[in-house]
Order: structure tokens, then sequence, then C-alpha cells
């Protein structure tokens, strides 16, 4: 049995319809096994929260950062509401043992996958707070759970890319610009494996895959940043 009360107590907000909140938490793929359940699932909630969420955290940077550039303050913004930051604050509040999942779904612990659905969840919840609190509710849980990020954010520069971020610490400590090589590619057109390799110069620092050359690179640039040997 799922406590919701328990769970309100940690989100610090006692809704008005409690049944906004359980529906935050219900997967598309919960209802395919349970038709009569008696909640929709989360994805219409999700849709506003995600609303929600951008401009109460655009607000809030454009306000409190009145001389920083706008490429600077967009940078922050989607370092604080994409997937993995919302899965970690999912997983701060215990959000986890409260989804509704299906079968296959609850099985599926740790994965890509699953930090979606947390993510998404999370978003649910802010768009729960918003209807049944209204936008000053949702400011203070955003501003609480979710900008507090910030400031680790800046002081280890996680606003940057690993591809950026790599590029900054090469140039910092050698000078040389890293470049990017397509090692190997593999498999049919609709579901590729890219191997990229990371240079400094001739030298592979790293490797990464993906189902993109994109997605590759970043996975390699990341490989590269756990690399003290360059």
């Amino acid at each position: 049995m799922k406590d919701f009360a328990k769970l309100e107590e940690i989100l610090d907000i006692k809704f008005k319809n409690p049944d906004l909140l359980k529906q935050s938490v219900v997967h598309r793929s919960y209802l395919n096994e349970h038709p009569d359940f008696e909640l929709h699932h989360n994805e219409r909630l999700e849709f506003l929260g995600d609303a929600v969420l951008e401009i109460i955290v655009t607000e809030i940077l454009f306000h409190e950062f009145m001389d920083t550039p706008e490429g600077d303050l967009t940078n922050w913004r989607a370092s604080l509401v994409n997937y993995r930051m919302l899965a970690e604050v999912a997983n701060e509040l215990g959000l986890e043992k409260y989804l509704y999942l299906s079968k296959g779904e609850s099985k599926d612990k740790n994965s890509k996958a699953r930090q979606y659905i947390l993510a998404n969840a999370m978003e649910a919840v802010i768009g729960a707070i918003y209807l049944d609190q209204g936008i000053k509710p949702a400011k203070k849980f955003v501003k609480a759970f979710i900008l507090s990020k910030l400031d680790n954010i800046l002081k280890n520069k996680l606003y940057l890319d690993p591809k950026s971020k790599f590029q900054e610490k090469s140039q910092e400590t050698s000078g040389i610009t890293p470049h990017y090589k397509v090692l190997s590619e593999s498999g049919p057109d609709h579901a590729k494996e890219f191997v990229v390799g990371l240079y400094l110069h001739d030298e592979l620092i790293s490797q990464g895959k993906g189902t993109s050359k994109q997605e590759a690179q970043v996975a390699a640039a990341e490989e590269g940043l756990k690399n003290k040997n360059w």
C-alpha cells in the first residue's frame, strides 16, 4: 500500500485533491495491465509540469542573474530541467516507491528508461502541484528542490555538455583542441551502433558507443573526462 500522506509530508504540500498526486506517478504501462484502475496515466500532468517548470526556472534565473548573458542562462536552465537532474531529485524524494508500473517496467530498475520514467513523474508532480495549489506553491517547490542544485552546477561547471567540458579541459592543460573519429559502425540502418574515438593530435584518449555519431562522441567525451592519463 502506497502511503501518499507520507509523500505529501516529503513534498511539504497538503493536496486539496490527493488524486492529482496519485495520478502523477501512474505510468502508462500500469494501465495496460490494470485497465479498470480509477485514474488516468500521468502524461497530461507531465506535459503541464514541463511547461510550469520551465517558466519558473526561466523567471527566477532572469531576475536573479541580471548581468548573465542569455546563452549562459539557457545552459544553466538546461542543466536544471534535464532528465538526469529531475531523476536525481525524484530519487532524493523517494518517488520511485510510489510509481505505478507494469510488472515488466517494475523489474527494469537502474536503467536509462527508469530514469526517464522518474524524470517524467517529477514533471507530472510539478503539474499536479500547480493544478492543485497554484503558481506560488509550485514555485516554492521548484526553488526548494530544483533551483537549490544551481550552486553545485555552477561550481562544477555541470552546465557544460561533456564535449564542451573536455574541450575546455584539454585546452587548459595542453592547448590542444580535441577531435573525433568514427572507428566503426555496425547494424542495420534503423538500429546502427557507432564507435567513436576521441583524439588529442594522434593520441587516442577514449572511445564511446552510441546509436548516432553525436551520442557516441558525447560518450567518448564522458570517458575522456574520467581518464587521468592525459
